[in-house]
């Protein structure tokens, strides 16, 4: 509950303040006047003051001009026992949170109390929520100003001062590692470790020793014992990225962790315990993966605690231009080069790009252009990109076929990726089509696996009715 200051030169009034607002579990100060009310306003921090108007030493304006230079969040509440317009006035102008008049009724008193403490509260998490997002304003990782990075950044304030788990979804390239990182700086952990691994890059046998850690002689190889990144991360922050390929043993140990903070080395039946903030990150539909019984539910609802979604760079071209303006000063910076100007054309060109690797493939894009232009300016044709080509986010029957495309880029340069991986979302789209939605019938025609089908569905942005 509150820490509450009440200054009052009547020893007896003190006491009933003091009684009646204990009931609700309040800590109470006091202090009998206007000097010894400063002293305790610098030396000790309170929500809510509540102040006698006329005392021997002076007046009620002078401990509210105190509290509100100690902390312009605190709220202060007027005592008088001679009730006057004027004074209410003067009071609620200089920034008084009420004003009461003795005889005061107790209930009326502790109402008001808990409303200048609520207030006090919210007033001081809006400003750490400012300060969090002034700071992320100024991060080049999180750039944009278009709704969904806004979003992004608001939610980052928001979560990074707690301790939930973080699930941050998005495809390849949209910087999702640089969230987890931006989560931490601006945490309470900001001066702990921060240890990043890729669930995709070991074996089963190797993801669960890299996290987990294992004793000597636990597997073939094993000639030591040794720490895993959970134990490295204590009282820090372990980023998980592309967590939806965890093992099912190594699912069930996270879901420990994230339990009761017990680890299990590989080999050892004794456990450890540790602290750590678990961010995870995943290019995959989780959902999907629980409902082909690739995932555990359980699991899913512990990491889901608080997502975030990275969208993709074509679903906010606007954007497309600052980080041009951005990252032509990074990559001339980290190249030693001198800063060059795109020109208006070539922003054009990327805003109408589908960006298969998203942000990442812009700033590649930018720094190729830098080392391979010999022009003053960077112009369009400095970007190998295929003009012709629609926004993956258009609808199909509405552009051109891929094979046109092909046909007509064939005589001069064209990105080969971009358009294979039009072609292949175009051939789902058609034999969704042709199967009615049917993911399984689908996937067999096409001779893929239900989850292979799933990772491109949620790749391209695909969404069908559930079978």
């Amino acid at each position: 509950m509150a820490r509450i200051l009440i200054v009052d030169d009547e020893p007896n009034m003190r006491r009933i303040l003091a009684s009646n607002l204990r009931q609700d579990k309040h800590e109470i100060s006091e202090a009998s006047g206007v000097e010894e009310a400063r002293r305790s306003l610098a030396n000790d921090d309170y929500e809510v003051v509540i102040t006698d108007q006329k005392m021997p030493d002076g007046e009620g304006l002078a401990v509210l001009a105190a509290a509100r230079e100690s902390d312009p969040t605190l709220s202060v509440i007027f005592l008088t026992a001679v009730a006057s317009i004027e004074l209410a006035v003067e009071s609620m102008r200089h920034g008084a949170f009420d004003f009461l008049t003795k005889p005061f009724q107790p209930e009326v008193v502790r109402a008001t109390a808990q409303r200048a403490w609520e207030r006090t509260r919210l007033l001081r998490e809006n400003e750490l929520l400012k300060d969090t997002v002034v700071r992320l304003e100024g991060a080049s990782e999180i750039f944009g100003e278009s709704a969904a990075m806004r979003e992004v950044r608001e939610k980052i304030a928001r979560v990074a001062p707690t301790n939930a788990t973080v699930l941050i979804t998005g495809e390849t390239g949209t910087g999702k590692e640089l969230v987890a990182r931006a989560i931490h700086r601006n945490s309470p952990r900001s001066s702990k470790p921060f240890v990043a691994v890729n669930c995709a890059a070991f074996t089963e046998t190797l993801l669960e020793s890299e996290l987990f850690g294992h004793e000597k002689g636990a597997f073939t190889g094993a000639d030591r014992t040794r720490q895993g990144l959970f134990e490295a991360a204590h009282e820090g922050t372990l980023f998980l990225d592309e967590a939806g390929e965890m093992s099912p043993a190594a699912q069930a140990k996270l879901l420990r962790i994230l339990t009761d903070g017990q680890l299990l080395r590989v080999g050892s039946t004794h456990p450890r315990t540790v602290d750590v903030r678990v961010l995870v990150a995943t290019h995959r539909d989780l959902r999907q993966r629980v409902r082909e019984s690739l995932f555990r539910e359980d699991l899913f609802y512990r990491l889901a605690v608080v997502p975030i979604h990275l969208a993709p760079l074509r679903e906010r071209r606007d954007d497309v231009p600052g980080l041009c303006e951005m990252f032509s000063r990074q990559v001339a910076l980290e190249l030693k080069l001198p800063g060059r100007k795109i020109s208006p054309q070539a922003v054009e060109a990327l805003q109408r790009y589908a960006f298969p690797g998203n942000v990442r493939e812009l700033k590649n894009l930018i720094e190729r252009a830098y080392i391979l232009s010999a022009h003053g300016e960077i112009r369009v044709e400095d970007f190998p990109v295929p003009q012709g080509a629609a926004m993956a986010a258009a609808a199909p029957g509405n552009s051109p076929s891929v094979v046109q495309q092909v046909t007509g880029s064939v005589g001069d340069s064209f990105d080969l990726t971009a358009l294979l991986e039009q072609a292949e979302k175009e051939l789902i789209l058609r034999t969704l089509g042709a199967t009615g939605g049917a993911q399984a019938e689908a996937a067999r025609r096409m001779g893929l696996s239900r989850s292979a089908l799933a990772y491109k569905l949620n790749k391209y942005g695909i969404r069908t009715s559930a079978e």
